[in-house]
């Protein structure tokens, strides 16, 4: 349902981002991602989608879950604004994305992640970082496009 959601939601209200400026932070957020499922899933057991094994299942929140979150937190980034309303623009973002994280923790029907030794904490550190390279990777393609 999130997927279907989140796609609707970013895709309905874009105003900012260009198709080519989609498909980079699509293949971006899935390779990213991909690599980081892969060490902490996959490898060391840190979390999970549905099960511990590498299944179907998950497939759509992989792939389809996170580029329209990060297209909406690009659409609607405060680029000209000061850099309290920024702050603020990232904190309320972190909240949202600690809340969701929290919700997929549920048991099933809402829940489909599961902890092994990550910790709501560890995203409270992690995710910022993310955003920011994000951010940085949206500003690197505008300026290729301009070049």
């Amino acid at each position: 349902m999130a997927v279907i959601l989140f796609n609707l939601i970013a895709f309905i209200t874009n105003k900012r981002l260009t198709k080519n400026q989609i498909i980079h932070i699509w293949l971006f957020t899935m390779t990213l991602q991909t690599i980081a499922d892969l060490f902490i899933d996959q490898k060391y057991h840190g979390y999970w989608y549905f099960t511990q094994d590498v299944d179907w299942e998950a497939l759509p929140n992989v792939t389809m879950l996170l580029p329209p979150v990060n297209m909406m937190f690009l659409n609607w980034y405060p680029f000209n604004s000061r850099l309290l309303k920024r702050i603020f623009y990232y904190i309320y973002w972190i909240l949202f994305m600690l809340i969701y994280e929290k919700i997929a923790l549920l048991p099933e029907p809402w829940g489909y992640f599961h902890y092994g030794w990550w910790k709501l904490e560890y995203s409270f550190l992690v995710d910022p970082l993310l955003l920011v390279i994000l951010l940085n990777f949206y500003k690197w393609i505008c300026k290729i496009e301009k070049s």
